[in-house]
């Protein structure tokens, strides 16, 4: 889970390109330009889960709906406590979590600490997930995997029928683009809303395809300098999508009312 802090102010940063010609002449340029920066950016575990007291809970459930247990829902409130402090009167936080079920219940562990004011959004983002190690896991294999990949190298070890420490690696750096994204964003329009509502994979788990030749439309919404798409309402329970589904998460969040027409919207 990434929580990324920003400050009130936007803050003046030196960049500097160094180039070195063939020949013995070097030489740096440098330029001053102001940039939106997170004052820090900070990493949380999830609280203990059932899989971190038993092994055995990966046979039967999987992976990415293991639980936390009472301790892990009491670690993950008292590390909002934490974040809070960290976070300060002035801060404001962007959160990113993965979609897993412990991550999803520290995350609503963490928010009860932190104001509606201060946070800039909330995301779930499957990129930033658990290395996988495979479907149902057999809990004498995996002992047994996990012995080869200390003789083998946790980074290029592959677990069967799932990820080596690579692939975490490629799917999580492809992320930085992102976050780089909504940092310019932040900066731009003060914060950030998905132009699209991406779904969790809760909710892509309980919804069914549209029928053949269906249509699903999704009309374009505006508050201010933000643009949006909402799923129209009958698509959507076409669909069997629940009814925040309609718009974008940040949308909610923020208190956002859009024209029905989106003609209404400025040209942009």
């Amino acid at each position: 889970m990434f929580s990324i802090l920003f400050s009130k102010t936007t803050r003046t940063f030196l960049y500097r390109a160094r180039v070195y010609p063939r020949n013995i002449s070097s030489f740096s340029e440098s330029k001053t330009k102001k940039t939106q920066r997170p004052k820090r950016i900070i990493l949380i575990r999830h609280g203990e889960s059932l899989g971190n007291v038993c092994d055995s809970a990966y046979v039967t459930t999987p992976d990415w709906r293991v639980p936390l247990t009472k301790k892990g829902i009491k670690q993950s409130f008292e590390a909002g406590e934490k974040l809070r402090d960290i976070i300060g009167e002035d801060g404001k936080v962007f959160f990113y979590y993965s979609p897993y079920m412990r991550t999803k219940q520290t995350m609503k562990e963490l928010e009860h600490h932190i104001s509606e004011d201060k946070i800039i959004s909330v995301r779930e983002e499957p990129r930033i997930s658990e290395q996988q190690f495979g479907n149902f896991q057999n809990v004498e294999d995996v002992w047994e995997f996990k012995k080869e990949r200390h003789e083998f190298g946790r980074f290029y070890y592959r677990f069967q029928s799932g990820e080596a420490g690579l692939d975490v690696y490629s799917r999580v750096s492809s992320f930085i683009s992102t976050l780089v994204r909504d940092c310019q964003q932040y900066q731009k329009a003060g914060y950030d809303l998905d132009e699209i509502n991406v779904f969790s994979v809760e909710e892509f788990e309980e919804s069914i395809n549209p029928d053949n030749a269906q249509l699903v439309v999704m009309e374009k919404r505006c508050h201010e300098l933000h643009r949006w798409y909402e799923l129209d309402e009958e698509h959507r329970e076409a669909l069997n999508l629940p009814k925040w589904c309609t718009k974008p998460r940040n949308v909610i969040l923020h208190n956002l009312e859009a024209p029905l027409d989106a003609n209404h919207c400025p040209k942009e």
